[in-house]
């Protein structure tokens, strides 16, 4: 018996931190007062996107899978190429770099994915706002910086603004699966098989404020296929700001008949 409540405790345990994020109540934020009409001569510079695609294992842990991320790479990345017309602004993707120049956009790619995380957390999620920061967490304030120092990152210095793209996928193995089905047909617990989160934000390049971000724990799409990476890169750029582009799914919604 206690070796029996001990492991749905365990099970349990799984189940709320696989759930946390899907109780977000917001999946974006844009900071006050910040506006970017569509063709407004502002120029965006578009980092590499950071893509991290592998299973899940039994027991929740990421193992990465070098052929996956390399398909959803290039599909992300096309994808980001096909759509770029439509995010309503001059848009330039980032010079590649090396050496330290590689080391510093590297650096902010994380920072960028470490940020989403933090405001996904306890500020979209209204259960978890920290009452000792009254004014950065209440809904209508959106104050979140990666630092003044993004304005020394490449080509920054010929752009206005900064997009960010973290995209991680892990998709869930046999055990999961399986350890998904007993859990719910036993103790009747709920355990996620399979993660899917992608973060996109636009930083203002001067001072490295946080304008606009589309953070969700659980996007669609498998980046693995041509289609899945279209389907993602337009949920990440959804409503994005000054875009032309329709939503995600308004190209697959048919016109209403005629009267």
């Amino acid at each position: 018996m206690v070796f029996r409540s001990a492991a749905a405790a365990a099970v349990m345990s799984c189940a709320l931190m696989a759930a946390s994020p899907a109780a977000a109540q917001d999946k974006s934020a844009t900071r006050q007062g910040f506006t970017l009409p569509a063709r407004s001569g502002k120029t965006i510079l578009v980092f590499r996107p950071s893509v991290n695609v592998g299973a899940q294992s039994t027991g929740g842990m990421f193992e990465p899978k070098a052929d996956w991320t390399d398909a959803a790479r290039r599909n992300i990345d096309a994808a980001l190429v096909e759509r770029q017309a439509a995010l309503g602004n001059k848009v330039v993707f980032a010079p590649e770099s090396f050496g330290a120049d590689a080391e510093r956009v590297e650096e902010y790619t994380r920072l960028f994915s470490a940020v989403s995380q933090a405001v996904i957390q306890y500020q979209f999620f209204a259960g978890n706002r920290l009452p000792t920061k009254k004014r950065d967490n209440k809904a209508g304030v959106f104050d979140w910086s990666l630092g003044e120092g993004v304005r020394d990152l490449p080509g920054a210095k010929d752009a206005d603004y900064a997009l960010f793209i973290f995209n991680k996928d892990a998709y869930g193995s046999t055990g999961r699966k399986i350890l998904q089905i007993v859990a719910l047909l036993g103790p009747g617990l709920y355990i996620r098989s399979g993660e899917h989160a992608g973060y996109a934000g636009l930083v203002d390049l001067k001072t490295g404020d946080l304008l606009w971000l589309n953070a969700d724990g659980s996007m669609g799409g498998d980046v693995r296929e041509v289609d899945g990476a279209k389907k993602r890169v337009g949920q990440l750029l959804d409503e994005f700001p000054g875009s032309t582009a329709p939503a995600p799914d308004a190209a697959k919604t048919p016109p209403a008949p005629a009267r």
